[in-house]
């Protein structure tokens, strides 16, 4: 059944049209952001592990680390 209630729409006011805009681009900005930021940290990680292998392969297998020596009391 068709009623005046569901047959036209209500535009809203102006300030939640305004809201609704600015929460949308809001919205879009922190998610462009977080994606950056994924991307970012994904890329650095890559390069970490690569370099961290690269270390690995140069330093030689069979030498110990150093011991550090505890004080000691009296």
């Amino acid at each position: 059944m068709v009623t005046k209630d569901n047959l036209f729409r209500k535009k809203g006011t102006s300030a939640e049209n305004k809201a609704a805009t600015t929460d949308k681009a809001f919205r879009e900005i922190i998610e462009a952001e977080a994606r950056s930021r994924e991307a970012k940290t994904a890329r650095l990680r890559n390069a970490r592990l690569e370099h961290e292998a690269q270390q690995a392969s140069i330093a030689p297998a069979n030498e110990k680390p150093k011991r550090s020596s505890k004080a000691r009391g009296s």
